[in-house]
């Protein structure tokens, strides 16, 4: 008689949780619109202040993203 596998995250507490791909979507898509809406800085003349203020969104899309497969690899 074989004895059940269990599957990854079967043994955290709580409800099962789930990954909403459209939501996901949604949130990247949307942070990453943002980037050409991003301004220089007023006393930067460069554009030197819109790098890091891209980079930013850049981190915020990377994080729903790393959550998203943290989440589906729990599932």
């Amino acid at each position: 008689m074989s004895t059940p596998m269990p599957r990854p995250g079967q043994h955290l507490p709580g409800p099962p949780t789930t990954v909403d791909p459209d939501r996901i979507h949604a949130e990247v898509d949307g942070l990453l619109a943002r980037l050409d809406s991003v301004g220089p800085a007023d006393d930067d003349a460069n554009g030197h202040g819109r790098i890091p203020a891209q980079a930013h969104l850049l981190e915020q899309a990377h994080e729903v993203l790393v959550h998203a497969l943290a989440t589906v690899d729990k599932i």
